[in-house]
């Protein structure tokens, strides 16, 4: 029995463990190197073609026979199947090249706006919007529906801006929008429209705004009155030019603007 039970075990162990690898595997495939990155490459039964190199300024490594070989934008399948082609080409017969990531540079992300903590994070391995926003500490209540990336292209340093819906991605679960964060990216949340509710409700805050807002809706998203609230003189500061504009006594099919701030007095009656 001990030894069906240690066999098990062992099996079980090392599914676990190949299942580990395998991942990994994928996701090292998968790897744009750039500068900075040390790679280690080895040759099967080439033991003199072994070699760590890190990737210059110039995107390029050199290598045994193959001199300077350029590789970045490459992926680490494609980085083997370049340098194996070089090999091909006179030098080895079906060679076999294995590359693998032996340090990654250092690659940041920035993360500005509605999150609780903005700022530069440094992004390891393959990392997503979501993920980068949930580093950042998550949204905050003030957030909008969208994020914006800028991101540079090529080596002129021009720059793409893409527009996230954010709503889409986090309230319906698009995971089509949950798009890669790569080196250098710049990414705001953007700040919604707000209103605010203060006096005798039971949640006073700030709430973020909606389409058609009226004065109902928006005591429900603060919880509704307090028993002691004077329902009939609840009153609206509102800034319009420039100036401030108070609605007296205002009726609950009233239209909720941003920046308004709903005032709830107390009943004395």
């Amino acid at each position: 029995m001990r030894t069906l039970l240690t066999d098990g075990l062992l099996y079980c162990v090392t599914l676990v463990l190949l299942f580990v690898v395998s991942s990994g595997w994928v996701q090292a495939e998968d790897y744009t190197v750039g500068e900075g990155d040390v790679l280690e490459i080895t040759v099967y039964d080439h033991p003199e073609m072994t070699t760590t190199v890190r990737i210059d300024g110039n995107g390029t490594i050199i290598l045994p026979l193959l001199d300077s070989v350029e590789v970045k934008g490459l992926t680490i399948s494609q980085v083997s199947r370049k340098i194996s082609d070089m090999l091909a080409d006179g030098y080895i017969v079906n060679p076999q090249v294995n590359v693998f990531i032996k340090e990654y540079r250092e690659q940041k992300a920035v993360i500005l706006g509605q999150v609780l903590h903005p700022g530069l994070y440094e992004l390891r391995h393959k990392t997503t919007l979501l993920e980068l926003i949930s580093q950042a500490g998550g949204l905050t209540k003030e957030a909008g529906d969208f994020a914006t990336l800028k991101r540079e292209k090529g080596s002129g340093k021009q720059s793409e801006e893409i527009v996230i819906d954010l709503d889409r991605l986090v309230e319906q679960g698009d995971t089509s929008l949950n798009i890669p964060i790569l080196d250098g990216d710049k990414v705001f949340i953007v700040k919604a429209g707000v209103f605010y509710v203060t006096g005798e409700v039971k949640k006073p805050d700030s709430y973020k705004y909606q389409d058609n807002l009226t004065l109902i809706k928006a005591i429900a998203m603060a919880g509704g009155f307090t028993d002691i609230a004077n329902r009939d003189a609840v009153k609206i500061v509102r800034k319009k030019d420039g100036k401030e504009q108070v609605i007296e006594h205002a009726a609950m099919d009233e239209q909720i603007r941003p920046d308004d701030v709903i005032i709830v007095p107390e009943s004395f009656f």
